[in-house]
């Protein structure tokens, strides 16, 4: 009787503790999906390309899978993050401003100050990119351009409320012009229209340019970053310009809410640790990726000041078009 006893116990408790053995392990049970709110060849998928293999060193056991969603300005993406389950298996890419605008501007599902933060790694200034053959050389010739054709100068942004785009709405105040905005659902299909011929300007980031640039295809007429970027030493800010414009796009990881602490800390960790490689910093420079390494506590600070800057501005002047 008392084996009996003690096999029935010993069952009893089998049948307890099997669902927590059966629990996936992380994170090396499945591939680490990670959503990306831009299509591939954007600057957030260069970001996740690039920068997770070397997130994947500290991470033993970890594999990741980039999962493109680029339409509705990255709100599927967003919001893919957002409502994932808190078990380490879902984490994404996310900027500032991007992420904070759709919020603001219209109803989704998923708000900024829920992330789970784990760190930025790039600053990239905005900048405004004409054909190499076209007549609009600097910003004074493409406000008189506006001037001479109110609302029919046409600029390709990668969506309403995206850097881009609040770069292009700073400058229409700042010179008291009207441009014809163009949205498309990231930056390739801008620069493949301002090749083509169908937008006169594209509104992108320095580091997506960069490779027109240098072969000659496109002509950069300014950045909005307080100083020159390294990579675009020829190319002046809007400040150069004596026009009191600045614009970027920061990037960097973020996971659901709820997040377990040990999981938090492990993502945390291999951002940080990744960031400060020497081999990840010349890869970098390779790739000519604007650096601005920040731990998740920075970014967080970040995200939130430029959620309360930009409903400022919406206070003031909705950005719709």
């Amino acid at each position: 009787m008392r084996r009996r006893s003690i096999l029935a116990a010993t069952v009893a408790a089998a049948t307890v503790v099997a669902p927590r053995l059966a629990r996936a392990a992380w994170p090396g049970d499945r591939p680490i999906q990670v959503l990306v709110p831009g299509p591939a060849g954007g600057g957030m998928d260069i970001l996740a390309r690039s920068f997770l293999p070397f997130m994947q060193q500290r991470l033993a056991g970890a594999t990741f899978v980039v999962v493109n969603r680029p339409t509705a300005g990255g709100q599927q993406a967003f919001e893919g993050i957002a409502q994932a389950a808190p078990d380490g298996f879902t984490i994404g890419a996310a900027q500032a401003p991007n992420s904070i605008t759709l919020p603001i501007e219209r109803q989704v599902r998923y708000r900024v100050q829920d992330f789970t933060f784990l760190g930025n790694v790039i600053e990239d200034p905005c900048g405004l990119w004409t054909r190499a053959d076209s007549p609009i050389t600097s910003v004074a010739a493409l406000i008189a351009a506006a001037r001479q054709r109110p609302g029919q100068v046409t600029i390709g942004t990668a969506g309403i409320g995206s850097d881009d785009h609040l770069l292009v709405l700073a400058l229409q105040d700042a010179a008291g012009v009207e441009f014809s905005h163009v949205p498309f659902n990231g930056t390739p299909p801008i620069i493949q229209n301002l090749l083509s011929r169908s937008i006169d300007v594209g509104s992108f980031n320095m580091s997506e340019g960069l490779a027109l640039l240098r072969e000659g295809a496109l002509r950069g007429i300014a950045q909005g970053g307080p100083e020159r970027w390294a990579g675009t030493p020829g190319v002046p800010t809007f400040r150069d310009q004596a026009v009191a414009v600045l614009g970027g796009s920061t990037r960097g990881m973020v996971a659901p809410p709820n997040l377990p602490a040990g999981m938090r800390d492990a993502l945390r960790h291999a951002v940080s640790e990744a960031n400060a490689d020497p081999v990840w910093i010349a890869e970098a420079t390779r790739l000519n990726l604007p650096l601005r390494p920040m731990t998740a506590e920075a970014q967080e600070r970040l995200f939130l000041e430029e959620d309360v800057r930009l409903r400022a501005i919406w206070a003031r002047k909705p950005w719709r078009d």
